[in-house]
């Protein structure tokens, strides 16, 4: 039977639940899918916006597999992000979006990603040697320096010099304030976001981006006076892609770009590493089969021998799955009447496939509570079950770049170092910016090197 209205949910958030979906959303959700079951309506904002969550695989592949002209993403779905710019990948839509997505995809696969495979190694050689044995330290936040250096140096092309530094320290100050659950509001809610002055919040943060906008354009336009083909940085791969008529990509078309590219990839990868160590070190057995399994590697490998290796390619996938970085995939609105999980919904209504919910399912993943990563060993899961980077047309575009450096990061740290836990309490989840980290980044301290491993590390090295 066809229903005519939306799924069932709460009508109104109580202002106190309003908090709660700024602070700790993965509680809310976990209340309303009990109580609602895998599809619900939830009101969202100060405008009490309705939105359906759905955390059904065959809900959530229908979203996925629907037509463009029947559900659509980005500014049509209320998708605004500031400072990415209405450039960015992620506020298109249509035929746009398309076209955009078909230009952006190339250097995020294949062999042109494994050419930043020595540079991803080299940065985290040069971070972690800076860890001294016995010292209290975030994991967090040394992910966070060596996502942060990836970036600027694959993704932007940036070497050593006055320009990486300037650049640099204006990224960092943007992004360290993403944590706060001031800068959440306000950017969460376009109504405070208001120009006041150099002194009011909104203010700091315009001043800032026109500050960033200045150095990237002039690095664009240095690129674009002299071109050099032997660069594989994305920066200058996106300078010289072109569309089918031949058109290169605008100024700002590359400017919104690297900015998404930046927010997207840095504090995700980042925070999905800090949780990875967390477990790895919380369950002494997952640590022992990973190292052993580490330890197999030598020098006579070859390059791909690295990621290929199973049960590394478990903890990651098992990391993702328990604590997914965002709760939802980008939401959808539909563009004309469609039917999903047997709602017919009408045009204007949002949909959100749940990560989160999906991810914590007692039928697709018994037990969802433990960290098993032999979850991964014994089947493989379909793109309605298993979803950390979304799916559909919007599925993230550095989905394979992500792993890629997750796993280079654990063989490099692992291999070289003894780490533990400074504390035995289990590590809660908590909302940082829009993500779910845990909390205070995961303290952990190094007891030593091993040295004892050294070959092996070495034959690491030479296959990344």
């Amino acid at each position: 039977m066809i229903a005519s209205r939306l799924p069932e949910g709460p009508q109104v958030l109580p202002l106190r639940q309003k908090l709660q979906w700024l602070t700790n959303p993965l509680k809310l959700l976990e209340t309303y899918a009990q109580l609602y079951g895998d599809i619900f309506t939830i009101p969202i904002g100060l405008s009490n916006v309705p939105v359906v969550l759905i955390s059904n695989p065959q809900g959530i592949q229908e979203i996925f597999n629907a037509n463009s002209k029947q559900l659509d993403s980005g500014k049509a779905a209320g998708i605004k992000p500031p400072f990415l710019g209405p450039q960015s990948l992620i506020a298109l839509s249509g035929n746009r979006h398309k076209q955009q997505r078909k230009l952006l995809t190339p250097p995020f696969h294949g062999e042109r990603m494994r050419a930043y495979k020595q540079l991803i190694c080299n940065i985290t050689k040069l971070v972690i040697s800076r860890w001294k044995i016995g010292e209290t330290f975030s994991v967090r936040s040394s992910m966070q320096e060596i996502s942060f250096q990836v970036i600027l140096k694959a993704i932007f092309g940036l070497e050593d010099g006055p320009r990486y530094q300037q650049l640099k320290q204006l990224l960092m100050t943007r992004l360290e304030g993403t944590e706060s659950i001031f800068r959440i509001i306000l950017l969460m809610f376009p109504v405070l976001q208001k120009d006041w002055g150099p002194l009011s919040p909104w203010g700091r943060l315009v001043h800032n981006e026109q500050q960033i906008n200045e150095l990237i354009y002039a690095e664009i336009a240095e690129r674009r006076k002299k071109p050099d083909s032997s660069r594989t940085d994305i920066l200058s791969l996106m300078i010289a892609a072109r569309d089918e008529t031949g058109e290169q990509m605008s100024d700002i078309e590359l400017r919104d770009e690297l900015i998404t590219l930046l927010v997207a990839g840095h504090e995700t990868t980042a925070t999905s590493l800090a949780w990875a160590f967390y477990w790895i070190h919380y369950l002494p057995q997952v640590h022992e089969k990973l190292i052993q399994e580490l330890d197999s590697l030598n020098e006579n490998h070859d390059s791909n021998a690295l990621f290929q290796l199973p049960y590394l390619n478990a903890v990651c996938q098992e990391t993702l799955r328990f604590y997914p970085v965002t709760t939802s995939a980008f939401q959808r609105v539909v563009k004309s009447p469609i039917k999903i999980m047997g709602y017919q919904l009408e045009p204007g209504t949002l949909l959100s496939p749940s990560i989160y919910l999906t991810h914590h399912r007692e039928d697709i993943y018994p037990e969802p509570k433990k960290f098993k990563p032999e979850r991964f060993l014994e089947r493989q899961f379909s793109p309605y079950e298993y979803l950390p980077f979304g799916g559909g047309n919007r599925r993230c575009i550095g989905m394979a770049f992500a792993q890629f450096e997750m796993k280079l990061v654990l063989a490099t740290v692992l291999s070289n170092w003894e780490l533990k836990l400074a504390d035995s309490k289990p590590v809660k989840p908590a909302r940082r910016g829009l993500l779910i980290s845990p909390s205070e980044g995961v303290r952990m301290v190094v007891s030593g090197k091993r040295p004892q491993n050294q070959k092996v590390y070495e034959g690491i090295s030479s296959v990344v």
